[in-house]
């Protein structure tokens, strides 16, 4: 059978890796490149898996190892017992290996128990699992709070399995062991936070799990070499149980989170969809929401619901911190989500780089998303002896900043941000923003503390 890890890196070997990116192609090229590096290894809630990519991660930005001892109690829950694998397989009556897990690791129901028997192809049937609608595909499957073994495989393969005698082998172990998380926190000038969460527990599956991984590792590597307000907290964790775990473990400091992104399925050809955070008017859906619209691109935001990632931990009543999911198609909605043909070749290049992008704006947004008092208040100012206006008047080349200006000293009264203005004004961020910058240089605008609800 052959290496599908190696028909999968064919794809990139032409692709180059600058240490720097110059271009959206270098930029994209080197995210995909990391996606193919994490790409063959088996990762699941708990185990080596999780600590080698990890591990990759810390090559690029520094990133502090968690780990949680199986059996500490998160709430309701309970971190479970360490699960590690290091081989699994189906082998017929002529000693081949029919369904092997080292020639693709979504070949193993994850968190499978330990098995060493022989036995018949009816015995062993329900232990199987196909996609009868893409017989060429191999299911994910998992069970990690019952104990139960499987194995995965393309349909084709189960219909031409003879009703003979198989030796089943999994070589797993589960045991007391420990959860493992990463954390990468960069302080800003306030404490106040920006989370930015991932999920690093899918094996060998590019849009929902590697790209959430590799563009927010991108995104980490540019924060941390920009000038800050607010301080960033990036996580790596296990989906629901490690955010669940980061929860209990932070519950006295979770206060400062003020916006937050769970980033998923970023590297697909769909449009980007934004879900709400629980709040549904936070400043984070809101700003995202300003973005997309002036992006000229098509995209869809829907309402919050309690069912995905793990927004429905960080927005769960408890807690209801302002997080939203950031992603392209959602997740089911498209017919690779959770198969083997989320590989390589499924993701996309420009829609990693523009997922990359648009992130970033919607952070620039909400760095200057500041709050100003107009100077001079009684009727206009004149802004030609400011050098703010236009020379002749009628002339028409200027005029969107014209009306940027005069929409911020209009609404700038201590109660309304550059966003709130923007939004009314129906006018990009950057035109709003740029317009108040002008401004407070020829001192018609002071800042002003916002309140610490807005």
């Amino acid at each position: 059978m052959a290496n599908i890890y190696q028909e999968q890196r064919i794809a990139i070997m032409t692709l180059a890796s600058p240490k720097e990116a110059s271009s959206g192609e270098d930029l994209g090229k080197e995210i995909y490149n990391f996606m193919a590096e994490l790409y063959p290894i088996c990762r699941s809630i708990t185990g080596e898996g999780v600590r080698e990519t990890l591990r990759a991660i810390q090559k690029r930005i520094p990133l502090e190892m968690h780990e949680v001892p199986s059996g500490t109690k998160v709430f309701d829950w309970t971190v479970p017992q360490e699960w590690n694998v290091s081989d699994a397989y189906i082998m017929n009556q002529e000693g081949k290996r029919v369904v092997d897990f080292k020639a693709h690791n979504l070949h193993l129901m994850s968190y499978s128990s330990p098995v060493r028997k022989k036995m018949p192809l009816a015995e062993l049937r329900p232990h199987l699992f196909t996609l009868p609608d893409h017989p060429e595909w191999i299911p994910y499957r998992t069970s990690y709070y019952k104990e139960n073994w499987g194995f995965c495989l393309r349909h084709t393969d189960l219909e031409r399995l003879p009703n003979d005698e198989y030796d089943v082998v999994i070589d797993s172990s589960l045991q007391p062991g420990s959860l493992t998380y990463g954390e990468f926190y960069v302080p800003g000038e306030i404490s106040d936070e920006i989370l930015v969460s991932c999920h690093v527990c899918h094996p060998s599956m590019c849009n929902d799990n590697l790209s959430g991984i590799t563009v927010a590792v991108k995104l980490a590597e540019t924060m941390a070499t920009r000038q800050r307000r607010y301080s960033y907290r990036f996580l790596f964790i296990p989906g629901t149980i490690g955010s669940i775990t980061w929860l209990a473990l932070n519950e006295q400091t979770v206060s400062r989170i003020k916006h937050g992104l769970v980033l998923t399925g970023v590297g697909d050809a769909g449009n980007i969809t934004y879900k709400k955070s629980r709040q549904g008017n936070a400043e984070i859906d809101r700003a995202v929401a300003h973005v997309l619209r002036h992006s000229g691109k098509t995209y869809t935001i829907i309402d919050f619901f309690p069912y995905g990632y793990d927004e429905r931990q960080y927005c769960s009543p408890g807690f209801d911190l302002p997080v939203g999911c950031f992603m392209r198609a959602p997740h089911g909605q498209y017919p690779e989500y959770h198969s083997s043909a989320d590989n390589l070749d499924f993701v996309k290049t420009d829609s990693l780089v523009q997922s990359y992008a648009q992130c970033l704006e919607v952070w620039e947004l909400l760095e200057g998303n500041r709050m100003y008092m107009n100077q001079n208040q009684k009727c206009e100012p004149q802004l030609g002896r400011r050098g703010l206006y236009r020379a002749v008047a009628g002339q028409q080349e200027k005029q969107w900043t014209e009306l940027a200006l005069f929409w911020v000293l209009n609404a700038s009264d201590g109660r309304h941000t550059l966003l709130d203005i923007a939004e009314r004004a129906d006018l990009p961020f950057g035109k709003i923003q740029s317009a108040a910058e002008a401004l407070l240089e020829v001192g018609l605008l002071k800042e002003c503390q916002r309140p610490r609800n807005t």
